[in-house]
């Protein structure tokens, strides 16, 4: 096929590469290789015009800014009601197109620009540009990933506003008639919804992280991408042949015969790996010498349980309800949290159990749905957690009483999070001894005996678990939170973020004490952080005793074939031979080495 009938971008930059070959590293968002040709998105940065309007023009600048919201609302119901009408997507992702609708009501987004508007007396793509900044910059500051990510969320909606305000045309992804791999700068996750696997074989951007919206996305279309590269577009021309290799997160440009030949036997041995995947999705996760592990999803909405079912589990271990508070104006009804946990009920087997761990947010996220502030200098370490839920009460029994009621639907758990000792867990205790007593007075229907859980993520629950221990019905361990607060780092600090060592001996004394507590207690526990879900770590949990895994749905049948393919023998060999050594990194190379050596197709092919 020639170069030229490849449509993109005209201008050329200075870096691109004419031919030559090269490797682009970014993140592997989604896996999988594919070998095509490069088409530019072309849609350019938007350089929107900054000037000062008289005030008599102020109204109708207003008006015009909400004509642009109105315009990019219009358009993302139109693309939503399209997806859903043709069955492009899966239904677990029309979420997404809802949480951007939102913004586009957004009180922080759409009241604070027009306030710009009227108080600078600036134009309206100045005022939007001003408070995008400022929003996006909001959620830079979040500790937590996931959370994080939701600034390039802000970005496309903001981004999309624009384009009504300057009437700008783009490159349009459903206009893309042929197989190729599309290279852009950014793809909003509407974009990538509109992705049809039969035109488009893979994706690579500049922007972008493992935990976008984009990149979720993407992982349940199945079409591989790369991220997060800085600088593709500025590297890559259209109709260049690439490879793709998701897996990794590379890009290698215009590849030799040799690359081409051996990502061309890579790409086979990927897709075997995947039908034998697949062919477990059924299969208990029992090891060789019959240890049962118990493998979960964890979620953020409802709409996520059909890919936890189809990726091969039953339960939810940890139901994140922090995005019920976000993206909005005002605080959920405990008629919305009850019709929110209903649904998650109702949507798996009635022997399904789903843990709901009580909102984790920080008194910085809260302000921006509540004229509400309190010590936001280090949300990591000040009011979140069950901390904001005790202060602010009123909040908490909402979300609790809305769980209660829901829990006559399935069987629900109560987790809190954020428990530093027996005190915090008491008073807890007693507000939802407090919502129960108002749900039976207005008789509504409820499980009485709801099993009540905590998080260990905080180093003084973890030493004084033995006590916790007695008083809860199970413990879930974050491992996320557990290592940075161990660690004493700031994972978000690139200067001591490599300090974040889920293997460090003290890590690992840790989680044998806590699981040791439990066991002692007759309780379950179970991991919930990004541990449960890293092939590398597997055998360690399990040498350790963990029966219970949960994780996000792309990873659970990897975790999966390594259970099916160990002993419980060999785990526990891994683990004393792992306790006797001195330092993360001795550590972490010996556990590499063992996992690479026994189970080789799963660490070429990780997720």
């Amino acid at each position: 096929m020639a170069l030229a009938n490849f449509k993109g971008t005209e201008k050329v930059s200075d870096r691109r590469l004419h031919g030559l070959s090269c490797m682009i590293s970014g993140v592997g968002a989604s896996p999988g290789i594919t070998i095509g040709r490069a088409f530019l998105l072309d849609r350019g940065k938007l350089k929107p015009r900054c000037e000062k309007i008289p005030s008599d023009q102020v109204g109708a600048e207003s008006e015009r800014f909400l004509a642009a919201v109105a315009g990019a609302r219009r358009e993302l119901e139109e693309v939503k009601a399209r997806t859903i009408r043709t069955g492009e997507v899966s239904s677990e992702h029309n979420y997404i197109f809802d949480v951007h609708l939102l913004m586009t009501k957004d009180k922080m987004l759409v009241d604070d620009t027009l306030t710009l508007i009227k108080e600078k007396k600036i134009n309206a793509e100045w005022a939007l540009s001003l408070n995008s900044e400022k929003i996006i910059n909001f959620f830079r500051q979040m500790e937590d990933a996931y959370l994080r990510e939701r600034q390039s969320d802000v970005a496309h909606v903001c981004e999309l506003i624009l384009r009504y305000l300057t009437s700008s045309d783009y490159d349009s992804i459903d206009k893309i008639s042929r197989g190729v791999i599309v290279v852009a700068h950014d793809l909003s996750p509407a974009d990538t919804l509109q992705l049809d696997p039969k035109k488009i074989s893979a994706f690579v951007t500049d922007l972008g992280g493992r935990t976008s919206h984009t990149a979720i996305v993407a992982r349940s279309l199945e079409i591989p991408a790369v991220v997060g590269t800085e600088f593709a577009t500025e590297k890559i021309n259209g109709g260049d042949r690439l490879v793709v290799d998701g897996i990794e997160g590379r890009v290698i440009v215009n590849p030799s015969q040799e690359q081409l030949a051996g990502y061309q036997d890579k790409s086979k041995q990927y897709r075997n790996f995947q039908t034998q995947l697949i062919s477990n999705r059924d299969l208990p996760a029992e090891t060789r010498d019959g240890f049962q592990v118990a493998l979960a999803g964890n979620i953020e909405s409802p709409e996520e349980t059909e890919s936890v079912l189809d990726h091969g589990a039953r339960d939810i271990g940890l139901y994140r309800t922090e995005f019920l508070y976000l993206n909005r104006t005002s605080l959920p009804s405990e008629e919305e949290h009850y019709l929110t946990y209903k649904k998650v009920a109702e949507s798996l087997p009635p022997e399904s159990t789903i843990t709901i761990r009580t909102f984790d947010l920080g008194a910085d996220k809260l302000a921006a749905i509540q004229n509400f502030h309190g010590d936001c200098i280090n949300p990591a370490l000040g009011l979140r957690g069950v901390r904001l839920c005790l202060h602010r009460r009123e909040i908490f029994i909402t979300q609790l009483k809305g769980i209660l009621r829901a829990s006559s639907h399935g069987r629900l758990k109560i987790m809190l999070p954020m428990i530093s000792g027996l005190a915090e867990l008491r008073q807890a205790r007693a507000v939802i001894e407090q919502s129960m007593a108002e749900l039976e007075r207005e008789g509504a229907a409820f499980a009485r005996d709801i099993p009540l859980g905590i998080m260990i993520e905080v180093p003084s629950a973890a030493v004084i678990s033995d006590m916790l221990a007695r008083e809860v019905d199970f413990f879930s361990i974050g491992t996320n939170d557990l290592i940075q607060y161990t660690m004493a780092l700031d994972r978000s600090n690139e200067h001591v973020s490599y300090l974040y060592e889920p293997l460090h001996p003290a890590i690992l004394r840790l989680l044998n004490q806590v699981i040791g507590n439990a066991r002692q207690a007759n309780i379950p526990v179970s991991i919930c952080g990004e541990m449960a879900g890293e092939p590398l770590y597997t055998l360690i949990l399990l040498g350790m005793g963990f029966n219970k895994l949960s994780m996000n749905a792309i990873s659970i049948p990897y975790i999966k074939q390594i259970v099916r393919e160990s002993t419980f023998v060999e785990a526990r060999q891994l683990l004393a031979e792992s306790l006797s050594l001195n330092t993360a990194a001795e550590v972490e190379n010996f556990v590499a080495r063992e996992m690479n050596r026994r189970f080789p197709e799963t660490f070429l092919m990780k997720v």
